[in-house]
């Protein structure tokens, strides 16, 4: 059953009539229905066009946590062969938000790693919504050394709310685990080619994107906080009472979308979606998003390790840097 979200309440209503119409037609009614549903289908194809033409940076987060996107595993599946998934932090446990592995793509060896969400309640819980523990990110280090190790290019799909902040978390190093990713991303010898496939939230996505190439997919969203977090803490009122400042209106401060952040130059392309976004066309985004990846990585496979660390660094300092008069 498709899941709609509120301001695809419309679709909802005529896709919702298009299938009744198919109810009635398989049962035999003596009136051939085939123009109507025809039509009912254009005049819904033209109502779903228009509404992803315009929506607001709020509705793009709510279209980025859509449950039927596709998630790290399924790209995995899409683009991926012999995936070998290697576990642990060798430190404390392994944890089920940050999946990586070996894997075969297009016909070079690389490192895939990513967050999982989980598609049904049980496997959302067991990959924690995505929210990965510090065990997490000391195995997406230990993966990526090993990459460089063997001369093998990083590929990351984030895709998380942001770490998990629980006192579990905190207490077993959350912020020192992030940082160790981050810079590990800085000085690997190796390309490395971030896409951002869904939430891209706070450090917890920044951990394994700070990539030589960083795409995200067109209706994803990347930011510091999530919009829920920064209404509750800079829309703060009396108990009891909405917050001065909503999520709708910290959605669109804060730039979270890929159009926003491709035009102040944080992330370097953006990867289309079909009409309806990526859960409506998921074979076709997952096939873009591996054109994208193996492109940046067909133009970084030929530099030198120092040459790769030396524009990796320029690119994040860069970020942010107002010129003087």
């Amino acid at each position: 059953m498709t899941t709609y979200l509120d301001f695809e309440k419309p679709i909802a209503d005529l896709e919702g009539k298009i299938e009744e119409l198919r109810r009635m037609s398989a049962q035999g009614e003596a009136i051939s229905l085939e123009d109507e549903v025809s039509k009912l289908e254009h005049k819904a194809g033209l109502l779903l066009r228009d509404i992803y033409a315009k929506l607001t940076p709020w509705q793009k987060t709510q279209v980025a946590r859509h449950p039927e996107r596709p998630h790290f595993l399924d790209y995995v599946h899409a683009l991926f062969q012999d995936f070998t998934a290697l576990g642990g932090d060798r430190v404390f446990a392994d944890d089920k938000a940050i999946l990586g592995g070996l894997a075969s793509f297009r016909g070079r060896s690389v490192m895939v790693i990513g967050h999982e969400k989980g598609n049904d309640t049980k496997s959302r819980l067991r990959h924690n919504f995505g929210m990965a523990m510090p065990d997490g990110y000391r195995k997406a280090v230990r993966l990526m050394t090993m990459a460089e190790r063997f001369g093998m290019p990083v590929v990351t799909l984030v895709d998380t709310s942001g770490a998990y902040p629980g006192l579990s978390a905190e207490e077993r190093g959350q912020g020192e685990a992030i940082a160790r990713s981050t810079e590990r991303c800085l000085t690997l010898g190796v390309p490395l080619v971030s896409v951002i496939i869904g939430e891209g939230g706070s450090g917890g996505a920044v951990a394994l994107a700070t990539a030589d190439r960083v795409f995200m997919l067109e209706h994803s969203v990347y930011s510091v906080i999530s919009p829920e977090g920064c209404s509750s803490i800079l829309g703060r009122s009396k108990l009891g009472a909405p917050p001065s400042f909503s999520p709708q209106e910290a959605a669109t401060a804060m730039k979270v979308t890929a159009q926003d952040l491709f035009q102040l130059r944080i992330i370097d392309s953006i990867i289309p979606e079909p009409v309806g976004g990526a859960q409506r066309g998921r074979s076709q985004v997952m096939e873009d998003a591996g054109d994208a990846i193996d492109l940046a990585l067909t133009e970084l496979e030929s530099m030198p390790p120092e040459a790769l660390r030396k524009a990796r660094w320029d690119k994040y300092l860069a970020m942010g840097r107002v010129g003087l008069a």
